[in-house]
């Protein structure tokens, strides 16, 4: 699994997760999708985020782009 990757999988688990306890628990866990939708759009124009940082120290090789 490559960083590119990882963050894929973070961000969809977490949107999931969001979901579902808005549905099954309280609508309020919808805040956690918005809040990580404006992060994405953040992350696209500065290129900081906290996913990749922790990524790469768990020691995952980049890729230029998705292939």
């Amino acid at each position: 699994m490559t960083v590119e990757r990882g963050i894929m999988l973070v961000v969809g688990v977490l949107v999931l997760a969001s979901v579902l306890l808005a549905v099954y628990v309280n609508i309020n866990w919808l805040w956690l999708t918005g809040i990580l939708g404006a992060h994405l759009i953040q992350a696209s124009f500065t290129g900081l985020c906290p996913v990749v940082m922790i990524l790469k120290k768990l020691g995952l090789p980049q890729k230029a782009g998705f292939s």
